[in-house]
């Protein structure tokens, strides 16, 4: 099994998130590794997009969840047995293959049944004493099961039920034996008797088969065809075609019509539900068409996943793709406060106190002796300017500005040059399209003992779009908070002019008490010299909850 990596950053992902992401998992490629393909969690923000477009660097991969579904763990190919297969076609499967129950399929590959070997041995060891003569077959699956030649007669799948008898005594016992059966219910069973394929003949059976490898003589054979006797031909001897006989029967008849399916899209906890339930040994997987995919069973939920994931700008869980927490994190590269959990493997985990993700990343090429190519040089720069605000945030370090110079030699751009270019392009709410995505465009989850709090922030050049929108703004934080269950939901919303941040916040009345910034009016604070979220406005917030 290949297994592929997804590089991926949190939910609604900022350009560091995006930029390291592809970073990593191309330096991931130039290294060697083809499974690493780069991912997001959530579109582009209006920034991000327009870095992306300029430097022509194609979206990364979309990924809504990671929730394992059926198919990650699902063998394809599954061993199938057509419905007109015969019960010991079915044997020889199950023999052949090790497998205990076998899906009943159509013409279209679409199950009409499950056939397990424990109900086909007990149809068989264990049959019904009023039916010990009768087999259900069609003349195609016992011409099929005995080996024989249709001499005359068409073979069809048409389904028929008929009652054994074995031509092995004179001719006035045998003609006793079977009178008073409706001749056209009769499979008679002889050898090289013409007396008996002669009796059986006159009285018009339904069929008339000949053991021992030997043939009908011509005016028997000539009978027959008036008669509208089936005339079989089989090289076995009497005991074997008629044990081979009641084989014959086309698995349809002997197939459970009830089972249990499930759509290969749908999650492995469905799956699970399923297969813990009600004494279900398998459960049949289904392509969107309804055709088989698979045949799922109690070990296919021990099944490795086939992909794992590499966090990076992130390693809560709570700000990760939906489903991360059941999937193996292979390595998680970030530059935020630590608030994973537990791993069950050792894993490569690489943090810093730097101002973004991408130099981390720049720092790993270095340590590789690799060069990234232009354009996710300036990818990795534009990371950089965008989470440390063009290297003017106070999280910015001198690491910082030494990746900083570093991709700029590569990118041929100059860093200042291009950080005002990016926000000058990207400064807009009304890039954002409406005030639900200015909120969502960048927000983040904490948590503190009891209280959950959810921040986002926007980088603005002045503040006239935010009072024109503040109530808007308002609202969808007030959604936001009702929907997560929040103590407060706030907006940062940063001139990266004047260094300033204004902050939104619907929540607790209480926090305006011990805020320590000045309100300018309800919901409303002036934070000057704040611009980072991570290194001053999240310490400060949860001071602050803390003395609520």
């Amino acid at each position: 099994m290949i297994k592929t990596t997804y590089v991926i950053g949190h939910l609604n992902p900022d350009t560091d998130s995006i930029a390291s992401a592809v970073g990593y998992a191309a330096l991931k490629q130039r290294l060697g590794d083809s499974t690493v393909i780069a991912a997001m969690a959530g579109a582009p923000n209006p920034q991000t997009r327009y870095i992306l477009d300029r430097l022509g660097i194609p979206d990364p991969l979309f990924l809504a969840d990671v929730h394992p579904k059926v198919r990650d763990t699902l063998k394809r190919q599954p061993v199938t047995v057509h419905r007109h297969a015969s019960a010991y076609e079915a044997l020889e499967l199950f023999n052949r293959s090790g497998v205990r129950v076998l899906p009943v399929v159509d013409e279209e590959n679409r199950p009409c049944g499950m056939l397990s070997l424990l109900r086909l041995s007990e149809s068989y060891l264990l049959p019904c004493q009023d039916k010990l003569r009768q087999v259900t077959t069609s003349l195609s699956s016992l011409a099929r099961t005995l080996a024989s030649g249709i001499e005359t007669g068409t073979g069809t799948d048409t389904p028929i039920t008929l009652n054994l008898f074995i031509g092995a005594m004179l001719e006035e016992s045998f003609s006793s034996r079977i009178e008073g059966n409706d001749p056209r219910e009769l499979l008679i069973m002889t050898g090289n008797r013409r007396t008996i394929q002669l009796a059986a003949i006159e009285r018009g059976v339904r069929v008339l088969v000949v053991t021992g490898g030997h043939r009908l003589e011509d005016d028997l054979l000539e009978l027959a065809w008036e008669q509208g006797v089936a005339v079989l031909l089989t090289p076995h001897d009497t005991a074997t075609a008629a044990w081979l006989a009641r084989l014959s029967t086309p698995v349809v008849f002997l197939a459970e019509r009830e089972f249990s399916d499930i759509g290969v899209d749908k999650s492995l906890a469905a799956l699970r539900r399923k297969l813990l339930g009600a004494n279900v040994s398998a459960v049949l997987a289904l392509e969107g068409d309804g055709t088989l995919a698979g045949v799922a069973t109690k070990s296919s939920l021990l099944a490795p996943l086939p992909y794992s994931l590499i966090l990076v700008d992130h390693n809560e869980l709570g700000q990760a793709v939906p489903g991360a927490e059941l999937v193996e994190i292979a390595e998680v590269i970030d530059h935020h406060k630590l608030g994973n959990g537990h791993s069950s493997t050792p894993i490569s985990f690489i943090t810093s106190p730097v101002g973004s993700t991408c130099t981390l990343v720049a720092q790993r090429y270095r340590e590789s002796g690799e060069e990234p190519d232009r354009s996710i040089a300036a990818l990795l720069l534009a990371g950089i300017l965008s989470d440390t605000v063009i290297l003017k945030s106070p999280t910015t370090t001198g690491v910082d500005h030494q990746m900083a110079a570093w991709l700029e030699e590569r990118s041929g751009l100059v860093a200042a040059d291009f950080g005002r270019d990016i926000f000058a392009a990207s400064s807009s709410l009304k890039n954002y399209g409406s005030a639900d995505r200015v909120v969502a465009a960048d927000f983040k989850l904490f948590t503190h003992e009891k209280y959950s709090i959810g921040l986002g922030q926007v980088e603005v050049i002045g503040f006239d779009e935010f009072y024109s929108m503040k109530g808007e703004l308002l609202d969808a934080l007030a959604e936001v908070k009702r929907r997560d269950n929040l103590f407060i939901a706030g907006l940062m919303v940063t001139d990266i002019m004047s260094e300033t941040t204004l902050f939104l916040v619907e929540g607790h009345t209480r926090i305006a008490h011990v805020m320590e910034y000045p309100q300018l009016e309800p919901h409303l604070y002036e934070l000057k010299n704040v611009m980072s979220r991570k290194k001053q406005m999240v310490p400060h917030l949860l001071k602050v909850l803390a003395r609520v």
